[in-house]
């Protein structure tokens, strides 16, 4: 090996990956980016609904707030690297970017191609030799990083590997536990994968009358078992076949732990800007207005068309009542189901469909200041293949940018 270029290999050409090769190669290293995948980036086309929530404009501190496992062990690649330097960068790229509700960073164009296409003309700008690999084993001698087998059969040598392969979620995308495999073998703790950021299937069956149906500016409550709320949200969710999804629907499943039948409940305000007087009155207007009509035809103008049937069977009042023969009683609770509308959550979807994956390689046994292994010299990890894992809204990207960053810059 020529020793006069330090060689480093990264695998992965995620967010993360992308940004290690890119970072080392601007240093004047040799850098190797293996991405077993034809293109780089796959999952980022995955993410905000393929407009790539990039980052969140918070400061630091609330950032690590933003992470509920092992947020401190970042509190050097987040301030090495912040999201305002993430912002800097991508901008001096040509990538507009915006901030939308919650301090999302969007790209201006609402196309995360955009940002993959950006992320790599950074990577190919400093020299970064990308090759369309898979690696299948990290080579060590005396404790040492000294080279990466490939699948293929052949070796190539370097003096530093950076681990940034992902978790197991959206295996398509390339992300099947590579990294893990490879932690283990250098004898890492991995802490066992679990889904977060997930979404959840009910006991009921009546979401997939409304498959399909998305909702905004919805209030969404968390309940245990005895009722008392562990977590509360506004914004999107999505009904489906199997149960309910969508933004505030994945953000909540990132708090309730163990998922399992009877522990949770999920309550839905379909009104929060109303007050149940308010919402009261408003029932009573539009039932006035449809006085002559059956119950069934009074609801279009409080309701998507989807839910009002599921709303009409959860209410118990006859679909062909006559709207001037429903009783103070049954309005008043037709009101209230509207603002409690109740989901018993049976559990989560496989591991596959997370957006991310809690567990990973331990934080005990990487330095914070480096990301360098403490037990194999010029080993590395970035990203999602760490035990570290946040909420919705860009954080668990800004963690990618972030820690590939302290890796390219110090292996």
């Amino acid at each position: 090996m020529d020793d006069k270029v330090k060689r480093v290999i990264v695998i992965g050409g995620g967010p993360s990956g992308m940004m290690a090769a890119a970072t080392a190669g601007s240093r004047g290293l040799k850098v190797t980016l293996l991405e077993k995948n034809e293109k780089l980036g796959r999952k980022l086309y995955l993410t905000g609904k393929g407009r790539c929530n990039i980052t969140n404009n918070a400061d630091v501190e609330e950032l690590i707030a933003n992470v509920p496992v092992n947020g401190k062990f970042l509190y050097s690649a987040f301030y090495t690297f912040t999201n305002q330097d993430l912002i800097a960068l991508l901008n001096g790229l040509g990538l507009k970017t915006k901030v939308e509700r919650g301090n999302r960073v969007f790209p201006e164009s609402d196309k995360s191609s955009d940002v993959i296409k950006t992320l790599e003309k950074h990577v190919r700008s400093n020299n970064v030799l990308i090759m369309n690999e898979e690696a299948a084993g990290i080579i060590t001698r005396d404790k040492s990083v000294c080279g990466v087998k490939l699948k293929n059969g052949k070796t190539l040598e370097c003096s530093s590997v950076i681990v940034a392969t992902g978790g197991v979620s959206y295996p398509q995308t390339g992300s099947t536990g590579d990294g893990y495999r490879f932690a283990r073998e250098a004898g890492h703790t991995v802490v066992p994968p679990k889904p977060s950021l997930i979404p959840l299937e009910t006991e009921e069956s009546w979401p997939k009358k409304a498959q399909g149906l998305s909702l905004k500016n919805i209030s969404l409550y968390v309940l245990d078992r005895s009722d008392k709320r562990i977590y509360q949200d506004f914004g999107e969710m999505v009904f489906t076949h199997y149960g309910v999804s969508g933004p505030v629907i994945l953000s909540a499943s990132s708090y309730m732990g163990d998922i399992v039948p009877g522990k949770y409940r999920l309550s839905i305000d379909l009104k929060p800007a109303l007050k149940h007087e308010e919402l009261d009155l408003r029932v009573q207007r539009d039932f006035a207005k449809f006085a002559r009509k059956h119950f069934s035809n009074s609801l279009d103008e409080l309701l998507p068309q989807k839910l009002i049937p599921v709303i009409i069977e959860l209410s118990e009042i006859p679909p062909d009542k006559p709207v001037h023969q429903i009783s103070r009683q049954e309005r008043l609770a037709l009101a209230g189901l509207l603002k409690d509308l109740r989901l018993s959550v049976k559990g989560c979807r496989p591991i596959e469909e997370a957006i991310i994956t809690s567990g990973g390689v331990s934080v005990d046994g990487i330095d914070p200041g480096t990301m360098e292994s403490k037990l194999v010299k010029g080993l590395f990890f970035a990203g999602e293949v760490i035990d570290v894992n946040a909420y919705t809204g860009g954080f668990n990207l800004q963690i990618a940018f972030s820690t590939g960053y302290l890796a390219g810059y110090n292996c």
